[in-house]
């Protein structure tokens, strides 16, 4: 097909997602199983860290402030992946509208740059209170919160939209078929039929703020953070430092490791099966995981659902 007879996102065309399962028969119903598993343990996990740290007052610090807003845009994050995914792997249909992957690509993308914002803001957030605690209320005062938690999750829905309008001239010719098990930025554009240097560059210079900056933001964070740790005498009070920022570490490394594997492993034939796994990791598994690093691992949280669990069953039994 000629570039002239290709067609851009304004056509009624549709895209055919392979992946996760790739048509097998065998394959779809306990993929369907274990991704439903995986959406309701993610929207419960999350959507009960919100309503810890908005009910109870212990929480609202500037950390649990930043982990309700991490945990909100896990939601939104799985959600834009998991309920299409859900509903190809039930129906056996796996092609999407052009219109209906535009979205589910800017949605994705902009909770993705979201994500990366939020959690340089948490790591800027756990470097004061470590490494300047006598200034951590006046630096990190409540004004300060929201206009981090605004500026990350407006950064990632303007980033998002650039890309999109840039992304929106593009042709797509001959066989739509995505090797992805969602609308993702890379496996898109080697379909099109147009030019793609001025829409590269720009998602890269995009990707340089929205994802380098926060990343390196973050890692000198915790140089510093480990710095001001190694430099406390007493093992207890490395130990009750290292404590505060760990769970927020381990999601980091998980987030940001899977993400650089995903998007510099080479687009080879061979690797493709195994990139699309991390990718399945980072965008469907971590924000599984984060609700349970966070309740395992943090003693402040799981005190507070005692003291909410204790407070419903004791109104219960006081109305009885």
């Amino acid at each position: 097909m000629d570039k002239g007879q290709g067609n851009n996102w304004t056509s009624s065309n549709k895209f055919l997602l392979l992946g996760m399962g790739n048509g097998v028969p065998t394959l779809q119903t306990p993929l369907f199983l274990l991704s439903l598993l995986i959406y309701f343990v993610t929207v419960v996990g999350n959507s009960l860290i919100v309503v810890l740290v908005v009910a109870d007052q212990h929480l609202h610090t500037p950390m649990y402030f930043f982990l309700g807003n991490l945990s909100s845009l896990e939601t939104c994050y799985s959600s834009t992946i998991l309920p299409r995914l859900l509903t190809s792997l039930f129906t056996g249909e796996r092609t999407i509208s052009a219109s209906g992957c535009m979205a589910q690509l800017y949605f994705f993308g902009s909770f993705a740059a979201t994500e990366c914002f939020l959690l340089a803001a948490m790591a800027y957030d756990r470097y004061l209170a470590i490494c300047q605690p006598l200034l951590y209320a006046s630096l990190m005062s409540w004004k300060v919160c929201f206009q981090l938690a605004a500026v990350s999750w407006l950064g990632g829905l303007v980033f998002s939209i650039i890309v999109m309008v840039f992304l929106s001239r593009l042709k797509f010719c001959g066989p739509k078929a995505i090797d992805h098990f969602f609308c993702d930025f890379t496996p898109l554009l080697e379909l099109s039929c147009s030019d793609t240097r001025v829409v590269t560059i720009v998602t890269f210079i995009l990707s340089f703020l929205d994802l380098i900056f926060p990343f390196l933001f973050t890692l000198a964070s915790y140089m510093c953070i480990i710095a001001a740790i190694l430099r406390i005498p007493s093992s207890v009070g490395r130990q009750k430092a290292f404590s505060t920022c760990s769970s927020h570490l381990t999601v980091v490394t998980i987030f940001y490791g899977t993400l650089i594997i995903v998007y510099l492993m080479p687009r080879t034939a061979s690797l493709r099966q195994l990139s699309q796994v991390f990718s399945f990791f980072y965008t469907v598994l971590t924000p599984l995981v984060n609700p349970l690093i966070y309740s395992l691992r943090n003693r402040e949280v799981r005190e507070a659902l005692r003291r909410v669990l204790r407070r419903d069953l004791g109104g219960i039994q006081s109305s009885h």
